[in-house]
């Protein structure tokens, strides 16, 4: 499972950084390609894409601990295709053009989102909750139960997840939102 490094908001909704923090697999994997190369066996990390390993600058400095380790890399796909030396100025234009293409990538999903609420369009999925939802919601936690019993006991009424129960964190927002428009009307 991968996570994510950081979740900062803008408005309602969430931007997540391109990179995980923690990459288990991809340490495991450079670590036994350390280990095989110290006991003078050639290596090659072979790698889809390069957008796999990271962008950017986290791309760059991977890619050259590899190569002072005596470990060549190389993508399958991707502007990057082939083997490359990591400390070769088209290596380093390349990675550094694909971390402001996320940088791009977000601002624009970000003036989309802006355009959109401009509009009075909503962004994301269709709303689940209503208000006989929410009061039923705020009955079952009055009773001190779980969010996920009550998630359990309630059932969503319209659309297309009609009949279905709706998530516990789709509760926990529900009621959060409830909570501060009530804070904020005392």
């Amino acid at each position: 499972m991968r996570k994510r490094a950081s979740r900062s908001t803008h408005g309602r909704f969430p931007s997540i950084s391109a990179g995980p923090a923690v990459r288990p697999e991809l340490e495991r994997a450079v670590a036994l390609a350390r280990e095989l190369r110290s006991a003078s066996v050639a290596v090659t990390l072979v790698v889809h894409e390069h957008k796999r390993l990271g962008r950017g600058l986290d791309l760059a400095t991977l890619a050259e601990q590899l190569r002072a380790a005596g470990i060549a890399l190389q993508f399958l796909t991707g502007e990057l295709q082939g083997s490359h030396n990591p400390s070769g100025v088209v290596f380093t234009v390349l990675a550094s053009l694909s971390g402001m293409e996320r940088e791009y990538i977000h601002d624009r999903t970000l003036e989309g989102y802006e355009s959109a609420r401009s509009r009075g369009k909503t962004i994301g999925g269709a709303a689940v909750t209503d208000p006989a939802m929410l009061s039923m919601a705020l009955h079952l936690r009055a009773q001190d139960l779980s969010l996920r019993d009550i998630a359990a006991r309630l059932v969503i009424s319209k659309g297309r997840k009609k009949g279905q129960h709706p998530s516990p964190a789709t509760v926990l927002r529900m009621l959060r939102d409830h909570d501060e428009t009530v804070g904020s009307d005392a």
